[in-house]
């Protein structure tokens, strides 16, 4: 079916008269050009319609940047104190879904209630040590301390002049029986590790005082979730430690095989005694990243 001509003039029911021929020959110019430049395609009411021609790489390129751009701008508005520049940049998506707005709103109006661990301003310590891009190593731990001066957002690890929790002197025990030349620091602060790259992640990032997991389910755990899986998508040649049955839970979807997995038993007192001591997690761990080509990490520097 021809195109029908704009130029034509309705005259009355079922009449058209001719326009002046200058406007019959613009006619038949649109008519001969037309579809050379668009394709028709029809729209839900069956009429003709241009089609956009599709976009060109660059085009798309240029798109996913400025949607990229206007998340960030987005995610800038919500982001937490303390949160690491590399770290925010990677994660940003997630400061804009609803769980996290609800989850930001539970932790601030339990401040205004209760003693909360750690303070605000440590509660992503764990991205103020290294980029993001530059881990080399996972340990997952599962709740903050729960105790005064203890926790400061790195698992396992408690401020200086806190003596060592139980778990970590069990560590410490297993290090001088792996590392040559390793000795108990006299403190519980493993800031060393996480600057050589050691990422000491809790599972659940606050704690009401005196009350352990009291934080459970209100969405920390979907927040670390997003950070093991964008390292696990992102990164290779890692190494997680996994200590206990949550840990190893938590790191169930992790690629074991562009990813390295010890596992064993937590260092808690309750369980140390049935594998924990005699793993050598820390040997087996630098013997990976050698192979993996990375600097190995020097668990003395505490």
């Amino acid at each position: 079916m021809g195109l029908a001509c704009p130029l034509f003039l309705r005259a009355g029911p079922g009449r058209c008269v001719l326009p002046p021929p200058s406007s019959r020959l613009l006619c038949h110019d649109l008519q001969a050009n037309f579809p050379k430049k668009l394709k028709l395609v029809e729209d839900d009411s069956g009429k003709a319609s241009p089609r956009s021609p599709p976009l060109s790489p660059e085009q798309q390129e240029r798109i996913r940047k400025n949607k990229e751009a206007a998340l960030q701008r987005l995610a800038s508005r919500s982001v937490p104190a303390g949160f690491g520049e590399g770290w925010r940049r990677q994660l940003a998506g997630e400061f804009t879904k609803p769980y996290f707005s609800q989850l930001m709103a539970f932790v601030a109006d339990e401040r205004k209630r209760h003693t909360i661990y750690p303070p605000p301003q440590q509660v992503f310590t764990w991205t103020q040590m290294c980029d993001i891009r530059d881990v080399k190593v996972v340990i997952l731990g599962q709740d903050p301390y729960h105790g005064p001066s203890q926790a400061h957002g790195l698992c396992f690890s408690v401020q200086r002049p806190v003596p060592p929790p139980p778990s970590l002197e069990n560590i410490y025990k297993e290090l001088s029986e792996d590392i040559e030349d390793f000795t108990h620091p006299g403190h519980g602060d493993l800031t060393g590790w996480a600057k050589q790259g050691v990422l000491l992640l809790n599972a659940v990032l606050t704690v009401r005082a005196h009350q352990p997991n009291s934080h459970k389910e209100k969405g920390w755990e979907q927040f670390t979730d997003a950070v093991v899986s964008w390292l696990n998508n992102n990164l290779d040649g890692l190494v997680f430690i996994l200590w206990g049955a949550y840990a190893q839970k938590k790191g169930i979807s992790i690629d074991r095989k562009r990813h390295h997995i010890l596992q064993t038993v937590h260092p808690s007192p309750l369980s140390v005694h049935r594998g924990f001591f005699g793993c050598r997690h820390f040997s087996k761990t630098n013997e990976l990243l050698k192979k993996s080509g990375k600097k190995p990490i020097d668990w003395r520097a505490l």
